[in-house]
């Protein structure tokens, strides 16, 4: 696969950051007006909340019990990744993160951006949820609703877009260390100096330990092994002013993470590298112009639950990714925000893996996809009344695709090399949002968006406990068409309420179809829909020191596939119910204590609705203590009830979630 690309744009990304910070000095020393940076985008448009948003502070991310963002980002009802294992001791292909019900498939269906860039895996379409540090963010927003925008093609279960933090957030220096009851430990720190009118920020993070046992006392065998494992990521990231109104933003970020999972062996390992720049203006004109590229590799060895031998080695699956965006707001006037742009993504790769039973084979699979999109989208402010319209047109291609197994000689026993596509395909989404009294906003969307197929979805094959699941290089995009209306309400200060309904339709969605003749066959396949009607609640409560944050998510979702045994049955690893509860407490400055009730309903593991996920209910705390100047105690209580948690099922040979965990260390916080 050519490398020669996205090695240059990365030496560029890197060489960018000394000609950033050297334009932070300049700004300085060029004297009055003050300039002050951001290191943020273009600010929302005034009619988003159309669409159903929620946000999380900087806070509220930091008091999470695991320390991973996933935790975090659970306090979401509704939100949800393939499998109920956090990024400690699942297999990161399977980290895909949906949204309302919309999931039963391992790839994302949920748009995830990091300072607007999108940061699914290139091949898999996974995100790398270890590489994204609670303690590097300012926050994140959490858009239920799919539709159009920039980089929209992929929202078909909305949008989750995380904000770095800046140095006025961060403070000079931060950091915090941390060891649990098994021995697995936590290490973190920010160095966050200002740098004329601009800012820098050095960040990194180290996780490692032996890990905690998924397999059962009574299913383990001589081969069974805790779930070890070790990751690191490290981060750099420069804003500087170019104007007093201009200002570029440029981050790299690279990372590793090597789990163990199951038996002796049995390891997988994640690498990416990625860069960025980004140029903001907020002056009359206002635009944001972006750039990135990411190299991205995974390796994985399967080992037989029978024999505990090694029967593939995944060996790489080296992958690329990059895009830009344009948007552009012209003064149009009037209570208008109009948005105009454009973006493009590219994705190649390729798996590289060795068969090791029955016969040493080597395959080879991957291809190369991309999508050139563009938008136009008005919020329009009529006093009370908020209107928003959009549309987005993408040109896609799917290509070079090919799949190959071949002797150790050389010879083939297949070749394939498979037709390219491509077409055509447009969006559009409305809402509009009503002031219909002081602390009463009623508000109503409809939206369509899309998602391609992923290379590993149209390309490769793989075997898991026994199980097939077949390629299918014929696999057409995912369709969405929903609605949603909402009622938010501020009573009284420090206290609100929300409620929404939806109801979204994925047409042509991607699952894994169990064969009606070997329930060990299973195949890719756009099955006819994917239904999921809902409410759900949102409620705040501030008074004093307390604070309460609740959310529900009440989700009814089944399978449209007529003729087909799955059809009716709710879409795999879909819940009916969840629900979380927050309580903390603030008693002075520096001190935080808070616990959070957790709840996920019965899923199931396939698309038969054969296995069996149970019910689950956890209770997490959290307490910060200052003790000495900037020096602060951390304690962290993961699953204190130690509630059994079943994250797979296979026949009934099962894989549990994070027991009981206790944690302990120090955090310093230097402004």
């Amino acid at each position: 696969m050519p490398r020669s690309i996205p090695r240059a744009a990365l030496l560029l990304g890197f060489s960018a950051l000394p000609g950033v910070a050297l334009a932070a000095s300049a700004a300085e020393d060029a004297g009055p007006p003050e300039i002050v940076v951001t290191g943020r985008g273009l600010d929302a448009g005034p009619a988003t909340p159309a669409y159903g948003t929620t946000e999380i502070g900087a806070e509220r991310l930091n008091q999470a019990a695991s320390g991973r963002i996933e935790d975090a980002l659970s306090a979401i009802a509704g939100f949800q990744q393939f499998r109920r294992s956090d990024s400690r001791a699942s297999n990161p292909s399977a980290q895909g993160v949906t949204l309302r019900a919309l999931g039963g498939n391992a790839t994302s269906r949920t748009l995830v951006l990091l300072d607007g860039v999108p940061m699914a895996d290139p091949f898999f379409g996974y995100i790398p949820l270890s590489a994204i540090s609670p303690e590097r963010l300012a926050g994140v927003r959490v858009t239920r609703g799919g539709g159009s925008g920039a980089f929209g093609a992929g929202a078909v279960a909305g949008t989750i877009e995380f904000a770095s933090a800046s140095a006025g957030q961060l403070g000079r220096f931060g950091g915090s260390a941390l060891i649990d009851d098994r021995g697995d430990s936590e290490l973190s720190g920010t160095f966050a100096p200002r740098l004329g009118s601009g800012f820098a920020v050095l960040s990194g993070r180290w996780d490692r330990g032996p890990g905690f046992w998924t397999t059962p006392v009574e299913q383990r065998a001589a081969a069974s092994v805790r779930a070890r494992y070790e990751s690191w990521s490290a981060g750099l990231r420069a804003v500087a002013p170019i104007t007093p109104d201009i200002e570029l933003q440029a981050r790299v970020l690279a990372f590793r993470d090597n789990r163990t999972l199951r038996f002796a062996g049995a390891d997988t390992g994640t690498a990416g590298e990625d860069a960025s720049l980004r140029l903001v203006g907020r002056g009359r004109w206002q635009f944001d112009v972006l750039g990135y590229v990411q190299r991205r590799d995974f390796s994985n060895v399967v080992v037989s639950a029978v024999t505990f031998r090694p029967t593939l080695n995944q060996r790489a699956t080296p992958s690329t990714g990059a895009g830009g965006k344009l948007e552009l707001r012209p003064p149009v006037g009037g209570g208008h925000l109009l948005r105009l742009g454009g973006d493009w993504r590219v994705a190649t790769g390729e798996t590289l893996e060795t068969g090791l039973t029955p016969t040493v084979t080597y395959r080879r699979a991957g291809g190369t996809n991309g999508d050139l999109g563009v938008f136009a989208e008005d919020d329009w402010t009529l006093g009370p009344v908020v209107l928003t319209a959009g549309a987005r047109a993408d040109r896609w291609s799917i290509r070079s695709g090919h799949a190959s197994v071949a002797r150790p000689d050389g010879t083939f026993t297949s070749n394939l090399v498979f037709a390219d596509r491509s077409g055509w395909l447009g969006s559009v989404r409305g809402g509009a949002v009503a002031q219909l009294a002081p602390g009463v906003k009623l508000r109503a969307a409809g939206y369509t968006g899309l998602r391609q197929p992923t290379l590993n979805e149209l390309y490769r094959s793989f075997v898991v406990a026994g199980v097939t699941t077949n390629r299918n290089p014929l696999l057409k995009a995912e369709r969405l068409a929903g609605a949603e209306a909402g009622l938010d309400l501020t009573p009284l200060p420090g206290i609100s309420l929300s409620v929404t309904a939806f109801s979204n339709r994925v047409r042509d969605a991607i699952a894994n179809v169990t064969s009606a003749t070997d329930p060990n066959q299973r195949t890719r396949a756009n099955v006819a829909a994917i239904q999921a009607r809902g409410l759900e609640f949102a409620a705040h409560l501030e008074r004093g020191p307390l604070s309460l944050d609740g959310s529900l998510a009440l989700t009814d979702a089944a399978m449209r596939a007529p003729g087909q045994a799955l059809n009716g049955k709710r879409p795999a690893q879909t819940p009916k119910v969840a629900a979380a509860l927050t309580a903390a407490y603030r008693p002075a400055a520096g001190w935080t204590t808070a616990i959070t009730l957790r709840h996920v309903g019965a899923q199931f593991e396939d698309d038969l609705q054969t296995d069996l996920l149970p019910a689950a209910t956890t209770l997490d705390a959290f307490a910060q203590v200052p003790i000495a100047g900037s020096v602060s105690l951390v304690l962290r209580g993961e699953n204190l009830t130690d509630t059994r948690i079943i994250t797979r099922n296979s026949g009934g040979t099962v894989d549990l979630g994070a027991p009981r965990t206790v944690w302990l260390g120090l955090r310093v916080g230097i402004r």
